[in-house]
């Protein structure tokens, strides 16, 4: 959340090793969401409702500039309950200090229609029609469930009667994020804000694939349900805002500049042996702004402009190189550890472009495999001979009639033709044009 001044993250932490237990909600804060400073813990496991767990939730910013923080425990007898959280002393800019009032908490406690093992992650509160409404992910057998619940004094809340949404055949929806988007420009919305025009994204995290999928819809207030658009597919084969690794995001608005901003996790591929000698186990990604693109049908998304503030003061620029099959260029004199590349691809014809399932071409054909035009790109993290090295790649397609470019990458560290290549050696990053 941004409040007064400084952007808050909260992650899921344990702070006794690097392996999941023991979760505590982790703090940092940052006036640019780059340079972060960690805090102490702002939630840990003290109290019965919560006593085996502080698992994922959100935070609400109410009227009076007062934030809640909203989030599942893990009570005594292992059911998940939802349980709230304030600042000690708003009047401290860094919000140290957090305490779970026993009067009131759990705020929402699971009846015996509701599958206690599995109900949790309550997201960012709205307000509509005179009541604050948040959601909770669950399941019902295979049924993606997100249970709504309303409050008038976001004291008592109160389950609706029926669930904002809803999909069979999905499992278990973790981290649901319900938020509103222009139809027009990039500036974000309040995620109370409604609108003739305006849509809805649905977004959930989906247990089974670990994978997120979003849709697109409209909100209607009156019967306090989301209706996906027609074409915005609800299931596995839905749009997801990223093909890599990438779970358990969550969204929020930016006031301070008034923009919708994205964060996700990404676990990494490593096992639970490397992640105890290195002394952590996942990360979380660069933040991105997020929009409704023009059509309507899909996001945008960016990575948020201060990351180029890491940028060094003398770009090494390469102009007009033209890629032939098996060939590469070398770019030197980039001597970081990281780079932030931009690179534009153009083309004298796109007539190459094959007609293929967008989800399943970077797993099916990786980096090695051509088909239609692609794939091309950046090797990234690439051993001096090429025996090891990460692409980050492109390929067009035909999807409908109509070109798709699809962004993808490779894990498995074999060559492939006509890419950009990153080459990473005795401490200098060097790129290499294939």
């Amino acid at each position: 959340m941004y409040f007064n001044g400084l952007y808050h993250l909260f992650y899921q932490y344990n702070p006794k090793g690097s392996v999941w237990g023991n979760i505590v909600w982790a703090h940092s804060v940052s006036k640019d969401l780059i340079n972060w400073q960690a805090l102490e813990p702002a939630i840990e496991a003290t109290k019965p409702f919560d006593i085996k767990g502080c698992w994922s939730g959100s935070a609400t910013i109410l009227p009076g500039n007062k934030p809640v923080i909203l989030y599942t425990g893990v009570d005594k007898h292992n059911r998940q309950v939802q349980d709230y959280a304030v600042p000690t002393n708003l009047s401290d800019p860094y919000l140290r200090s957090w305490v779970k009032p026993s009067k009131g908490n759990p705020f929402i406690d699971p009846d015996r229609s509701v599958n206690a093992s599995a109900f949790r992650d309550p997201t960012t509160a709205w307000f509509v029609n005179g009541e604050w409404h948040t959601v909770v992910g669950s399941k019902r057998d295979m049924v993606g469930v997100a249970y709504l619940y309303t409050s008038k004094d976001f004291k008592k809340w109160v389950r609706a009667k029926e669930p904002l949404h809803s999909a069979r055949g999905t499992g278990m929806w973790e981290c649901p994020d319900f938020y509103p988007v222009s139809p027009t420009g990039r500036r974000g919305l309040d995620t109370s804000a409604l609108g003739k025009e305006v849509k809805h994204v649905f977004k959930v995290s989906l247990d089974l694939t670990r994978f997120d999928y979003y849709t697109i819809g409209v909100y209607d207030k009156e019967k306090e349900k989301y209706v996906p658009d027609l074409g915005s597919v609800d299931s596995w084969a839905g749009l997801r805002y990223d093909y890599g690794n990438f779970y358990a995001s969550k969204s929020f608005f930016d006031y301070k500049k008034h923009r919708r901003v994205l964060w996700g996790w990404a676990n990494e591929s490593d096992g639970e042996a490397r992640d105890k000698d290195k002394g952590w186990a996942g990360i979380q990604l660069i933040p991105r702004k997020v929009w409704l693109d023009p059509s309507g049908k899909q996001l945008l998304q960016w990575p948020i402009k201060e990351l180029e503030m890491l940028r060094s003061p003398d770009p090494r620029k390469l102009n007009s190189k033209v890629l032939k099959h098996g060939r590469h260029v070398e770019v030197d004199g980039i001597t970081g550890a990281q780079a932030d590349v931009e690179v534009t691809f153009s083309f004298r014809s796109l007539d190459r472009g094959a007609d293929l399932p967008a989800q399943d071409v970077c797993h099916q054909k990786g980096s090695t495999v051509p088909g239609g035009l692609g794939p091309f790109g950046l090797l990234t993290v690439a051993s001096e001979k090429l025996e090891e090295f990460t692409p980050v790649m492109f390929r067009v397609f035909k999807k409908g009639g109509k070109h798709v470019v699809l962004f993808c990458s490779d894990a498995t560290r074999k060559t492939f033709a006509c890419l950009v290549k990153l080459l990473l050696r005795h401490r200098e990053l060097k790129i290499l044009l294939l």
